[in-house]
C-alpha cells in the first residue's frame, strides 16, 4: 500500500507533496489495522465460542446439576465482598459480561472456577535502594506505593502476579528516575521526582489493569563522611554571614554615634544630660561603684588653676 501510493505521487507534478502525504496516511492505516486485531483479540479471548466438545460438557454440567438440584444449589451459588470481583473461566475461558459480583453470582460445579481479586488501595513499601545520582553521590532512598486494580480482568489475564510485578517495576523505576537527578535536585524536588516514578508507573501498569495512585518518598540516607562534610559546609556559610551581619551592624552604629556626637557637640547642654541619663541608668542597676564621668573642659580648668 505504501510502494503502490508512493509510485503514484512519483507520476504527479508534486512529488514532494505525495511523500508528506503519503507517510501519515500509512501510519494512520496501521494504527487502525493494531485497534482492530487488538480488538479482534478481545472479543476471542472474551466471548470466543466452546466448541462442540465444550458445549457437550456444559450441558452435561447442566444435566446433573438438575438431577442433584436439592445438593448442587450449595455448590454453584458463590458470594464476593463490596470489595471484591470474580473472575469466572468455563472450561478455561474467561465468561463473557466481564467480572462478577459484588454479592451473589451462579457457577457451574464441573466446568466453572473463579478467581477472587481484591479491588481496594494496597500500599508497600520500596525496599531502600542505593542509587548513584547524576554527580556521582551514593545514596540510599526508599518510598511508598499506592495502587488499585482497576480492570479485574485485565489483572488475572494479563500477568501472572500483578502485586509482585508492581513491586519489581517500582524499584527499577526508582532507581531509574533517580539516577538522573542530582543529589540537590533529590534532596529538594522530591514531590516531583514522586509525581515523574507515579507517571511512569502508570503507564507500565496500565495493561496489568492495575492504576497507581499516589508514590511518594519516605527517606533519603546520603553517607556519614558527606553528612559532616555538608554540615561543615554549612556551618562556615552561616559562621560567614554572621560576620557579614556583625559587619554591618557595627558600621551602622559607628555611622550612628558619629552622628549624634555632631549633635551633641553643637549644645554643650546636651552631654551633660547625657551624663545625667547614664547615672540613672547605672543607679537603677543598684550597683555599689558609680563611676561618674567629668567633662574634659572642667578637668581641663581645674588643672589649669592648680598650675
Amino acid at each position: 500500500m505504501f510502494l503502490a501510493e508512493k509510485q503514484g505521487n512519483s507520476s504527479s507534478p508534486s512529488p514532494a507533496f505525495g511523500t508528506n502525504r503519503v507517510i501519515p496516511a500509512a501510519m494512520e492505516a496501521d494504527a487502525a489495522d493494531q485497534l482492530k486485531v487488538r480488538r479482534i483479540d478481545e472479543k476471542d479471548e472474551t466471548g470466543g465460542g466452546l466448541g462442540c466438545c465444550g458445549w457437550i460438557l456444559v450441558i452435561l454440567s447442566y444435566f446433573f446439576m438438575i438431577i442433584s438440584f436439592p445438593l448442587s444449589i450449595w455448590l454453584c451459588i458463590k458470594i464476593v465482598k463490596e470489595y471484591e470481583r470474580a473472575i469466572i473461566f468455563r472450561l478455561g475461558r474467561i465468561l463473557a459480561g466481564g467480572a462478577k459480583g459484588p454479592g451473589l453470582f451462579f457457577v457451574l460445579p464441573c466446568t466453572d472456577s473463579f478467581v477472587k481479586v481484591d479491588m481496594r488501595t494496597i500500599s508497600f513499601d520500596i525496599p531502600p535502594q542505593e542509587i548513584l545520582t547524576k554527580d556521582s553521590v551514593t545514596v540510599s532512598v526508599d518510598g511508598v506505593v499506592y495502587y488499585r486494580v482497576q480492570n479485574a480482568i485485565l489483572a488475572v489475564a494479563n500477568i501472572t502476579n500483578a502485586d509482585s510485578a508492581t513491586r519489581l517495576l517500582a524499584q527499577t523505576t526508582l532507581r531509574n528516575v533517580l539516577g538522573t537527578k542530582n543529589l540537590s535536585q533529590i534532596l529538594s524536588d522530591r514531590e516531583e521526582i514522586a509525581h515523574n516514578m507515579q507517571t511512569t508507573l502508570d503507564v507500565a501498569t496500565d495493561e496489568w489493569g492495575i492504576k497507581v495512585e499516589r508514590v511518594e518518598i519516605k527517606d533519603v540516607k546520603l553517607p556519614v563522611q558527606l553528612q559532616r562534610a555538608m554540615a561543615a559546609e554549612a556551618e562556615a556559610s552561616r559562621e560567614a554571614r554572621a560576620k557579614v551581619i556583625a559587619a554591618e551592624g557595627e558600621m551602622n552604629a559607628s555611622r550612628a554615634l558619629k552622628e549624634a556626637s555632631i549633635v551633641i557637640s553643637e549644645s554643650p547642654a546636651a552631654l551633660q544630660l547625657r551624663y545625667l541619663q547614664t547615672l540613672t541608668t547605672i543607679a537603677a542597676e543598684k550597683n555599689s561603684t558609680i563611676v561618674f564621668p567629668l567633662p574634659m573642659d572642667l578637668v581641663q580648668n581645674i588643672m589649669g588653676a592648680k598650675k
